[in-house]
């Protein structure tokens, strides 16, 4: 591997590879690591969390519990967090939330149910991320929430409510799953009687709500899930909330999904480790897709191997896939779509709209500059490979998203050098993940 002057300039030149092979140990989930991260705070007793991610978003969630008093150590390696029992120390303070949606959302949540005066923002994308249906959801339990500035974003602020849960509680599910799983977490705080959460409309993204589900459950809360459209809350007459002791954080799915990718269109053996065919992650199904457009895809209870492909031809294979479920991994997907044979027509994305970028329109420009035909709309992206690669001299724009210089980096196997422009974008999720990338790419 290659670089123009390191990860801390401007780009970095990646390529061309021959061969993708080698083992790659998995960070934390991010998903997983800022839920444990909250109910740990919430819970009675002392969490120790192994294998937590440290990144960016991580960091920003353990900030934001810092300062409304919360105790957070680092031990051994591990992460040790003294719970609150169920209510923040400190009932006033400004949280900077920097673009990481899955601690704003549901943290705004909890301090609205609980009460207190609090602000919490971000950096400029995050104001353009849309909140405003948590918002209302929270509204109609009680809660004060008021806009700092645009009607249905960040920023916002916190006063004290009257909380009341006797009515059946509403949101949306085709917007974010973040909405309800902010929801479903905050709730059991105030949970005198049970407590019903409808889902109006299609719920996207359903297994993150399954690990939203299956987490809560490990700190003693058992939420009765009725065909993904009610959500029952138990009645409980305290803090719901009971640390498990110690909790192992599984490796990020979605980080697997550039290895397992590259093991595909560089003939692997490429392994990942800290997740497998027991992972209650979402984004594990990527192997699958991949298997679908003819990858040799094996898996182990802790691990998952690519080792290329088992086509005629030796290529992957267009495919077309409602993404609903995986849509980080998703955009995976439609970078190796330069590799197959015949086109990639990806459905049920429309979350990536209000993502870290509008990553359909994101993906769509990028593609096309390395001569991929391309067709997007509201929900969906068609790749058609490219006859002849180009070679942008400018590079790849990454948006200050980091799964667009996660994935665009597949492209470094194709038959010219990859330049990612703001490569240190990575360091929201895999901070190490240029120096990963490195151990499996070969010339």
């Amino acid at each position: 591997m290659t670089t123009s002057s390191g990860l801390n300039s401007d780009c970095i030149d990646l390529g061309p590879f021959k061969k993708a092979e080698g083992v790659v140990a998995l960070p934390g989930s991010k998903s997983i690591s800022n839920r444990v991260l909250l109910l740990s705070a919430l819970a009675s007793g002392t969490t120790r969390l192994k294998g937590l991610l440290d990144a960016d978003d991580t960091q920003v969630m353990r900030d934001a519990l810092k300062t409304l008093g919360v105790r957070v150590d680092e031990s051994d390696g591990d992460c040790v967090v003294t719970g609150c029992l169920g209510r923040f120390p400190k009932d006033t303070a400004d949280l900077f939330m920097g673009n990481a949606g899955t601690a704003i959302r549901p943290l705004t949540a909890a301090l609205a149910i609980l009460g207190g005066d609090y602000r919490l923002h971000g950096v400029p994308r995050m104001h353009e991320r849309p909140i405003g249906d948590l918002v209302d959801g929270l509204r109609m339990v009680g809660a004060k929430v008021a806009y700092e500035k645009n009607e249905g974003y960040p920023p916002l602020k916190i006063s004290k409510g009257q909380i009341r849960t006797d009515e059946i509680i509403r949101v949306r599910g085709d917007v974010s799953s973040q909405f309800l799983t902010a929801l479903l977490m905050a709730l059991p705080l105030v949970a005198k009687n049970e407590i019903c959460i409808e889902v109006v409309g299609e719920l996207i993204s359903k297994p993150y709500i399954d690990i939203t589900l299956k987490l809560m459950s490990r700190f003693g809360v058992e939420v009765r899930n009725d065909h993904w459209q009610h959500f029952y809350i138990p009645a409980n007459q305290g803090n719901p909330y009971a640390s498990p002791g110690t909790l192992h954080v599984e490796g990020d799915a979605s980080s697997a999904s550039y290895f397992l990718a590259a093991g595909a269109i560089a003939n692997g053996p490429v392994r990942v480790t800290g997740v497998g065919r027991n992972s209650i992650q979402g984004d594990v199904a990527f192997a699958e897709a991949l298997n679908q457009m003819g990858a040799n895809v094996m898996a182990g209870d802790d691990w998952i191997e690519v080792r290329g492909v088992d086509t005629p031809s030796g290529r992957l294979q267009g495919i077309e896939l409602n993404c609903l479920a995986i849509p980080d991994a998703a955009m995976t997907l439609a970078v190796a779509a330069l590799f197959a044979e015949g086109s990639t027509k990806l459905t049920g994305i429309a979350s990536w709209k209000v993502k870290e970028t509008d990553r359909i329109a994101a993906m769509a420009k990028e593609l096309q500059k390395m001569g991929a035909l391309v067709e997007s709309g509201d929900d969906f992206i068609k790749v058609t490979p490219p006859i002849n690669w180009q070679t942008p001299e400018s590079g790849i724009d990454t948006y200050d998203d980091h799964r667009m210089a996660m994935c665009f980096s597949l492209v470094a196997f194709g038959s010219h050098a990859v330049r990612i422009n703001e490569p240190d974008c990575v360091a929201k999720t895999f901070p190490d993940f240029f120096k990963a990338f490195g151990q499996i790419a070969h010339s």
